[in-house]
């Protein structure tokens, strides 16, 4: 039981890093600090969008429009830090 706990969690983390990475490449490209016509900036870009957009798009549908601003990404790493408390909460100890 303690291994199936160690595991989600270890996934929620490294979707948690994810999601993170990706936005902070998205300022990137949109402040021209890299460019995205660069083979590895765009591998790694589109890898990161392919991983988070299905959770991210969802979310966006929901949200009210505004403007420039994605609020999803924030929904989503708070909805992660509190499924991460739950379960650390009321995860039976052996």
């Amino acid at each position: 039981m303690i291994a199936l706990y160690v595991l989600i969690n270890t996934i929620l983390d490294l979707f948690f890093w994810v999601l993170i990475l990706s936005a902070v490449l998205s300022w990137l490209v949109a402040f021209n600090v890299v460019n995205t016509r660069n083979r590895a900036v765009y591998l790694i870009g589109d890898a990161l969008h392919r991983l988070t957009e299905p959770v991210l798009r969802p979310i966006r549908n929901v949200l009210p429009n505004m403007g420039g601003l994605d609020l999803s990404p924030i929904v989503v790493l708070l909805g992660i830090s509190f499924v991460q408390n739950l379960l650390a909460q009321y995860w039976p100890r052996f």
